[in-house]
């Protein structure tokens, strides 16, 4: 019965998550008509990491004052900041790579590579040694079909930008699995602070090297950058942490793999765009990929 309620708890974390990052894409589409990637990353991130900082420091003071001992299980402080980093690192070209593909490829191409993750997560985990059952390939590959619906109609070619968002699903790929082989050995604040603060300051690294007043955009991209730093950074990563330590990482990646879904979603309701049967098809077999890795034994998920 404790499997099944942290099951339980951990999808409705991982679906939040996904409803989070989807509706950030309008966000994200949004801002770069004003500002370049690097430096709408490097504020968002700068944001998130902020946000977050109060909280971190009232945990750690808690803790000071109950006379907590840390976990024999934790990393050390050295470890922790390194891991933190590592994480920061790898979400950091992820999410440029993402960005920079959107200037010089649709939505519906982006969203199809990017969320490839669903199949190289299991795939990478496997060649990890990670127990890897049918179900949950199964599930990979229903959500697989049912994005490529969603997303890619006639006439797929893999240009600049596509070439582009398929490296970035490596490397989203191997954020999720950083992010199950470290959550449970850190604070999800702690990690959620120094993977941020990692991604925003080479981000804005980035931005003063790369695009000629990097900064100009700041106010008018205003709104995309608050969604993007306060729910789809400094609340949505920071869910993800927690939601993985009971989950998956092949069924946390078919999940997240919703964003899709309601990135089409946030798509119709506030870009007022129609209502499709790839939209509806395509849902429905990503949501059946997400039931069938979800009924997979214990046994396979451990």
């Amino acid at each position: 019965m404790q499997f099944v309620r942290d099951t339980i708890k951990s999808d409705g974390l991982l679906m939040l998550v996904a409803i989070i990052w989807g509706f950030a894409f309008v966000a994200q589409r949004s801002g770069m008509e004003v500002i370049g990637p690097f430096a709408f990353n490097g504020a968002r991130f700068a944001l998130g990491t902020l946000s977050l900082v109060p909280f971190l420091l009232l945990q750690k003071r808690r803790k000071a004052r109950q006379s907590r001992v840390d976990d024999p299980g934790r990393l050390s402080p050295r470890s922790r900041m390194l891991w933190a980093v590592a994480a920061g690192t790898v979400l950091f070209l992820a999410v440029s790579l993402q960005q920079i593909g959107l200037v010089s490829t649709t939505a519906g191409n982006a969203g199809f590579i990017t969320c490839l993750y669903v199949v190289l997560v299991p795939m990478v985990g496997y060649f990890l040694g990670r127990t890897t059952g049918i179900r949950i390939w199964i599930g990979a590959l229903l959500a697989l079909i049912g994005l490529y619906i969603l997303s890619i109609g006639t006439g797929f070619t893999l240009a600049r930008g596509d070439l582009l968002e398929l490296i970035g699903a490596f490397f989203w790929a191997g954020h999720i699995l950083v992010i199950g082989q470290i959550g449970t050995r850190m604070e999800a604040l702690e990690l959620s602070v120094g993977q941020f603060a990692t991604c925003s300051i080479l981000s804005l690294i980035a931005a003063l090297l790369r695009e000629p007043n990097a900064f100009a955009g700041l106010l008018p991209a205003a709104i995309p950058i608050l969604y993007g730093g306060l729910l789809s950074t400094g609340v949505a990563y920071t869910l993800q942490i927690v939601a993985q330590r009971t989950a998956h990482p092949a069924h946390a990646s078919i999940i997240f793999s919703m964003e899709a879904l309601f990135a089409a979603i946030g798509g119709v309701l506030i870009l007022h765009e129609p209502v499709t049967t790839r939209l509806v098809v395509g849902g429905v077999l990503m949501f059946l990929g997400m039931l069938c890795s979800q009924l997979e034994p214990k046994a396979a998920l451990e």
